[in-house]
C-alpha cells in the first residue's frame, strides 16, 4: 500500500496526529476538506484557554502536563509563538464546578495555586469585579494557546517529517477490513492504507455514524471588544478567566493580545449543522456578551469589534472520544471534544499515533472509550 496511515481531517487534532504519525517514520497521507488552518470548524478564533487544574475532571491532569511539554517542544521546533502564560482566574461561589472542580484537581495533583476571596481578588487584580460571595482560584501556569498558528505549526512538522497533505478534498466514504483501510474521495478516487485516523471535528458524527454516539453539534460565538482602559487588560496585567454564576451561562475571556478583549460563553448553545452553520451574529448576542464582559472586566467592555462563530461537538458526558473503532483495530477515532479539547491537541496527536502503531499510548483511556454510549456499533 502507498501509505501506512491516512488521517481524515487536518484541524487541531488531525494536524497533530499527522505530525506525530509522520515523526514515527510512517508514510502518512492527511486529507482535509477545507484549507490549512481554516475557520469552518472548531480550531479557530485566535485564542484558546490552557490550564492544568482542570475543573472538568482531575483525570485529565496527567495529559495536560504532557500537553504543556509538547506545546513548548512544538514552539521550539517551529520558532512560532504558540502559548502565552498569563495566569488564570476561575471564579464563582465555592460550590460551583469552576471553583470546586479546579480546587479538586489542584489538590489531588499538588498543583500550585492560590485562593482569593472577593476582597483579595479586587486588591490583586483591580481590573476585575467579582461579586461579594465569590472566590477565585488562581493558577499561574494557565494562559492561552493560539489555534490557527498551532495548526500551521503541526502541519509544518508533518510535512517536514514526510507527510503528504491534501487540502480541498472531500472524503465521501471509508471502509476497513483485516487487509487495510480505504477512503473514497468525491472525484471517485480510492486511496488505500494500512490504518486510518478519523479526526473529523464537527463532522465526526457523520463520518463515524456507525458508532452510535449521541453527539450534539452546537453553535458558539466568540466576541471581541475594544478595551476602554487598554493598559488594564494587557496580557501583562489581566489573566485569562472563567466565571460561573447562578442563573447565567458560564463565560470566559482573555486579555487583549492585539485584536481586542475576547469573551465567549461556555454552556449549552443552539444546535447546528456543520455544513450550514449560522454565521450571522445578532445584536442581542453582542449585547449579552458585552454585559458578561462588563460584569467582570468593565475596563474591557468598549466598542464591539467583531464576532466569529465556531462549533462544539458535545458528547453526553462532555468527555472526549479517543480509541480504537470497536469494529476495526486498524481505525482510531478522536472526536467529541465538547468545547474544551484544543489545549490537548499535541498530546492527543501523540496518543493516536501510538495507538495506530500498536504502542502503549501512555495514558489510561477508559474515560474516552468510543463504546461507552452504545451497547454495540452499527455495522
Amino acid at each position: 500500500m502507498p501509505y501506512d496511515t491516512i488521517v481524515l481531517g487536518l484541524g487541531g487534532m488531525g494536524s497533530a496526529v499527522a505530525a506525530h504519525a509522520a515523526a514515527r517514520g510512517g508514510r502518512v497521507l492527511g486529507l482535509e476538506r477545507f484549507g490549512p488552518a481554516h475557520a469552518r470548524g472548531s480550531s479557530h478564533g485566535e485564542s484558546r484557554i490552557i490550564r492544568q487544574a482542570y475543573f472538568e475532571s482531575p483525570d485529565y491532569v496527567p495529559m495536560l502536563r504532557r500537553a504543556y511539554v509538547l506545546w513548548d517542544a512544538l514552539e521550539a521546533r517551529t520558532q512560532m509563538k504558540l502559548r502565552a502564560q498569563t495566569g488564570g482566574l476561575f471564579v464563582g461561589r465555592p460550590d460551583t464546578q469552576v471553583v470546586a472542580g479546579t480546587l479538586e484537581s489542584a489538590r489531588r495533583w499538588d498543583l500550585e495555586h492560590d485562593v482569593y476571596d472577593a476582597a483579595e481578588l479586587r486588591r490583586v487584580f483591580p481590573m476585575v469585579t467579582p461579586l461579594d460571595d465569590e472566590i477565585a482560584v488562581y493558577e499561574a501556569v494557565a494562559g492561552a494557546v493560539f489555534p490557527e498558528d498551532a495548526v500551521r505549526a503541526q502541519l509544518l512538522v508533518a510535512v517536514d517529517a514526510g507527510a503528504e497533505l491534501r487540502f480541498g478534498v472531500h472524503v465521501t466514504s471509508w471502509g476497513a477490513s483485516g487487509a487495510g483501510v480505504h477512503v473514497t474521495l468525491d472525484d471517485g478516487t480510492r486511496v488505500e492504507a494500512s490504518r486510518l485516523a478519523i479526526c473529523a471535528g464537527p463532522w465526526f458524527g457523520q463520518v463515524a455514524s456507525e458508532l452510535g454516539i449521541p453527539l450534539r453539534v452546537e453553535r458558539k460565538v466568540q466576541f471581541w471588544f475594544a478595551p476602554i482602559e487598554h493598559a488594564a487588560v494587557t496580557p501583562a496585567h489581566l489573566p485569562i478567566y472563567a466565571v460561573q454564576r447562578e442563573g447565567q451561562e458560564m463565560f470566559y475571556g482573555f486579555p487583549d493580545f492585539g485584536g481586542g478583549a475576547k469573551i465567549a460563553h461556555h454552556g449549552r448553545g443552539d444546535a447546528a449543522e456543520p455544513d450550514a452553520l449560522d454565521r450571522d451574529v445578532r445584536d442581542v448576542e453582542i449585547e449579552a456578551a458585552r454585559a458578561a464582559l462588563a460584569s467582570f472586566v468593565p475596563a474591557a467592555a468598549g466598542a464591539f469589534i467583531r464576532a466569529d462563530p465556531c462549533m462544539y461537538t458535545l458528547t453526553p458526558d462532555q468527555h472526549f472520544v479517543i480509541g480504537f473503532h470497536p469494529a476495526h483495530r486498524n481505525v482510531v477515532v478522536a472526536g467529541g471534544f465538547s468545547g474544551h479539547g484544543f489545549k490537548f491537541t499535541p498530546v492527543v496527536g501523540e496518543i493516536v499515533a501510538a495507538l495506530l502503531a500498536g504502542d502503549d499510548p501512555g495514558f489510561a483511556l477508559d474515560l474516552f472509550s468510543p463504546t461507552r454510549f452504545a451497547l454495540s456499533p452499527r455495522s
